[in-house]
Order: structure tokens, then sequence, then C-alpha cells
């Protein structure tokens, strides 16, 4: 609609100078000018009484006023001039936001629309909304658990997106499992305990829904000063009018008021700071956020994923048994290439990483869940946890970590966790600098892990072991002290996101529920490209003022101009547009933001010497 109204007012300006100077046929140059004007006029009108109705007030108002006084007093050119910069300012606004926004539409992509579910003696494929309380559920490796229920045989469940715990959960038999969560382990059986609408995963969408219709969006930057603007040209308007008595006066204060460098050059800077964030890698969903995003003062972030890479590694390997961490990591390595665990793949990555040759493995007996017993260059090791270890070999088995036997005698242990990122420590620094004054970490992990990992950084507060609910009262609470941010990746973050004043998705590795739910989407696997589109997002709203500023002090002293007879409606639509080019010159400035120095990423060294 938007592009046909500018199509029209363009051909009608144009048809109509035709006419006038290069045909000589005043009647079809007003008839032209009248086309182009008229179809934006009725439109405008529209939308004003669509935004009366609403209670809003914006500076459209304006614009309607000048195209109809100039057409009821004859000033057809001067009319068809601002039909033209209105409708090229509303195309160009729609335009920035189209440009920066995307439909999100993987928010339930995570929920599963049929199961197989055990009946009689064979399985039948069924839609998930049928599953009742006791129904058995075959889950199959990397199937995502439809419902809520417990475990027959044991399960090996990836439980990040829901709770925040990087490192896969092992479930005995009779334990819960919460729908949401990933089969990584073999197949195992689940007993429904809800129906689907009544999980936790269903109940997580319910959350993110409800928070996305409780914000409401935020009006234009240029209709916040509609009233006053308003208000000084109805005044000037009217003095000018009641003085001379000269009506031609007064159209020509209103034409030169047409609020365009408001309507044009905030859009203009505002896309400018959007294509210097996605250049970042950061996708901002439209001009509103990034005007939100560049007043935050308070930011929330998640740990797993967000802080971290949201994967466990091996941080570190402690001895027992006089034997070497090197040697224990490759003989343990070796042995894990037999295993499908994800855990058994980070540990053989880790060796791969750091050099070490791997042996191929014998006689390789895996217990789910708990542990392998093999061969490994004529050598009996078993690997897996404290308790599946200590029972097969002597030595007194380690609190933690993945154990490691060699020969009947536990030699050690190998300590997974969930790495910081190396940015992170960068990122809060600019955030500080950007004038972030509070800096919350809230995760579902453990406090002590979470108090390990955030121990030197520049954080405010760490709170631990939250729900997603927690989460959302959290930002909720947040937010009514000041404007916050919530970075997250899981499908806990979801509503959190989405109650957030500015919600941020780790859109590489994060869950479809959060980038659905966001406002801005990160599109690397930098964290650190956020505090530069932070950056950007100050710098195009501090322009766009700038714009305002020069565009409605130049529109003033037009105004005055005109109404001392200087400017005709014509020429105050002239000088109008020479006003929209100024400001826009400006706001175009925005595309020039400095580009940090990114955060330099040095090499990790090996876990092991």
């Amino acid at each position: 609609m938007r592009f046909a109204l500018l199509v029209v007012a363009v051909s009608g300006l144009v048809g109509g100078l035709v006419f006038q100077y290069a045909l000589d046929d005043p009647l079809l140059a007003t008839a032209s000018y009248v086309v182009a004007a008229v179809p934006v006029l009725a439109a405008l009108v529209w939308e004003i009484v669509t935004s009366l109705v609403a209670g809003d007030v914006g500076l459209d108002v304006v614009a309607a006023l000048s195209m109809t006084a100039a057409l009821v007093f004859g000033e057809y050119t001067a009319a068809a001039i601002v039909a033209l910069m209105y409708t090229g300012g509303q195309y160009l606004e729609s335009y920035a936001d189209g440009r920066a926004s995307r439909e999100m539409t993987a928010l339930l992509a995570r929920v599963p629309k049929t199961v197989m579910r055990q009946q009689g003696d064979g399985l039948v494929e069924t839609p998930i909304d049928a599953v009742q309380p006791g129904d058995h559920l075959l889950i199959r490796a990397g199937d995502v658990v439809p419902v809520d229920g417990q475990v027959s045989g044991t399960a090996v469940l990836d439980e990040s997106s829901l709770t925040g715990e990087s490192v896969p959960v092992r479930h005995a038999d009779g334990a819960s499992a919460m729908s949401g969560s990933v089969n990584v382990g073999d197949a195992f059986v689940l007993v429904a305990s809800k129906a689907a609408a009544d999980s936790t995963y269903a109940g997580i969408v319910r959350l993110v829904k409800a928070a996305q219709a409780s914000k409401a969006p935020m009006a234009r930057m240029a209709d916040r000063y509609a009233m006053a603007f308003l208000a000084v040209t109805l005044a000037i308007t009217g003095a000018a009018w009641a003085l001379t008595g000269d009506p031609i006066r007064a159209v020509a204060v209103l034409v030169v008021a047409t609020p365009c460098p408001l309507i044009l050059a905030v859009p203009v800077a505002l896309s400018a700071g959007l294509s210097r964030a996605a250049g970042s890698g950061v996708l901002i969903k439209g001009g509103k956020v990034l005007e939100r995003m560049a007043g935050l003062r308070t930011v929330v972030m998640d740990k797993t994923g967000t802080l971290t890479h949201g994967e466990a590694r091996l941080t570190g390997i402690t001895t027992t048994g006089g034997m070497d961490g090197a040697r224990i990591l490759q003989l343990a390595a070796s042995l894990e290439q037999a295993s499908t665990h994800p855990i058994a793949a980070r540990i053989c990555k880790a060796a791969m990483a750091d050099g070490l040759a791997l042996e191929s493995p014998r006689n390789v007996v895996e217990t789910a869940g708990e542990g392998l017993t093999g061969m490994v260059g004529g050598h009996e090791v078993v690997v897996g946890q404290p308790a599946f270890v200590g029972a097969r070999a002597a030595g007194t088995p380690p609190q933690d970590g993945v154990a490691v036997a060699v020969d009947g005698r536990i030699v050690g242990a190998m300590q997974l966790q969930d790495a910081l990122r190396d940015d992170v420590q960068g990122l809060l620094g600019t955030f500080r600098r950007a004038g972030i004054s509070r800096i919350v970490v809230a995760t579902g992990d453990k406090r002590a892990v979470a108090e390990q990992l955030t121990r030197g950084l520049p954080v405010d507060a760490v709170h631990a072991e939250m729900t997603p609910e927690e989460k959302s009262e959290l930002v909720a609470s947040e937010s009514r002290l000041a404007p916050t941010m919530m970075i997250g990746d899981g499908v806990n973050d979801a509503p959190a996101l989405a109650i957030a004043d500015v919600g941020v998705a780790m859109g590489v590795r994060g869950a479809a529920a959060t980038a659905e739910t966001a406002d801005a989407v990160l599109l690397v696997d930098r964290i650190s490209a956020l505090g530069n589109a932070l950056r950007a997002s100050q710098r195009a709203r501090a322009i766009a003022f700038q714009s305002v500023a020069l565009g409605v002090g130049l529109s003033v002293a037009g105004m005055i101009a005109a109404a001392f007879g200087y400017l005709t409606p014509v020429q105050g639509a002239v000088f109008q547009e020479v006003i929209d080019v100024a400001a826009i010159l400006n706001a175009l400035r925005a595309l020039r933001s400095p580009k940090p120095a990114g955060a330099s990423l040095g090499r990790a060294e090996p876990l092991v010497q």
C-alpha cells in the first residue's frame, strides 16, 4: 500500500511538472497534481482517524493539514510535493523495519508432532495430543521427550535448553524426565505422567506467549514531539493568517512545517544503525528495538551457552596412581572411541587437540549411562562414573569427574566443565563503558558452578538454580528499576527474553523458542558482537536526535520566514526538501560508526603437558 501511494505521488508530481512547464497545459498539470495529492491525503486521513480512536496523536496531522490547505487554496504543486515527501518517508520507514526483521516461525520446532506409543505387542505412531498419563512411549536416540514422565530402564538426557546444565544427565529407572529434553543415549521407554498440554515444555511455550502479549509496542520517536510541534505550527499559522489576512501565507507556513525531517531522517538513522549492528553479526528486529537497546542500563545474562560455549569441555586431569595426565587421557580417549555418548566424544576431541595418538580398543563393554570397560594396547581400561569405576578397580574413586582405572587400579579422573567464552571479559567491559550500570547472571545450573565460573568477572549479582518462572520474575523486577536486556539461548530463557525490554537470543546455538521470542538475534558465535551492536544503537539514536533537532530548527525558521511572506507555498515546499536532504545526510553518518577492535581470541593451551 505504501509503495503504491509513493508511485502515485511520484507519477502525479512528475506528470504535473511536464504538463505545466514542457507542454504548457495548466489544466492537465492541475489534474496531475491533484491525482498525486488526493489519494495520499485520503490514506493519511484514514490513518489519523484510526490513530485517534486508539488514543494516539502523531505528526501526520501537520502533513494532512498542509495538503488540505494547499488543495483548498489552489496551491496544487505544493500539495503534490508534500504528498511525495510524506509517502517517501512512510515507505522508507517501513523499508527500514522490514530490512532488519524476519519472521521467526520456528518457536515450536522442538515440539514433536507424533510419538511411538506401545499398544499391545507393537508400537503405533500416535499424535502427541492423544497421549494420556500412563501411556508407554518409546523415546529413540535423538528424540525430544514429548511429555513429562518416568523413565523405564535408564536414560541419558540433554537438559541444557531447559535447566542450563551443560552435561547430559543420566536418569535411573523410575526417575522423572522433563519434556523438551533430548535423548542423547540409547532408546528407552517413558511412562507418561502428564498430557502434552500439561507438560514442562508446553508450559514454557505458554509463558512465552503471555509475556509477548504483555509488552506494548513503542511509539515512533517522531510522535513523542507531536503535540508540541503541532501547537507551535498552529500558533504560527494562525498568527500569519490573522495578522496579514492572507491565507496563502498560512498555507506556506503549513507546507514548511510538514515534519518530513522527523518522518524521514529518523528511520534513515535507525536503518543505518540496524545495518551497522547486522555487520557486527547481530540482527535487530526493527528500529523500535534499536531505540530501546540504546537506552539500556541493566543486562541479565544466562550462563550456559551465553557466558559459556554451551558444551562441556575437558578442563583438567587429576592423577592418583603415578601415571601422568597425558597417558591417562590417551588411554581413556582410546577406549571412549567405542562409545556414542556425548561426553566420550568430548574426551576424544580433547585428546586429539593435544596431539595424542589414539589406539583401537578391543573387547569393549558399555553400560549405558555409567561407563565402559575394554582393552587398549594390552592394558585393561575402565572409564566412567566414579561408582562404576570404583566397583571394578582398587583405590579410592574420585568425588566427581570421569574416573579412569588401568589394570585394576584407579589412576585419576578427568574434569569436564563448560568453559567461559574468550570474549566475555571484553564484552562486559564494553557494556560498562556504554553506560550499563548493572550486570546480572541468571542460570538454572548449580550455585557452586555459577559462582566459580563468574569469579573475577565484573558482574553485580549471580542467581543460580532458577526455574524459567523465576528467571522471568527476575527480569521483570529488573525491568521495573531500569531498561533491561536479557541474553539467553535455551528454551528456558524464552519467557524472560519476551518480558525484557530487549531480549537477545544466541542464534548460532540457541533454541528455536528463544530466536522467536527475542528482539535481537546473535548470528555469529562471538558474544563480543553484542557490544558492537550496543554502540551502534547508541550512536544511531544520538544521530537521529541530532537530525530531529536540525530538521525542526530549520522548519521553525522556515515557518517564521513564510509567515512574514518571504516564502511562497512552493518555495516553502522546496525549502522543506532542502531541510530533508540536510537531515538525511546527517542521519547517514550512522553508517560510518567506527568499528571497535574485536577481542583477541588467543589459542587455547593444551589441557595436559
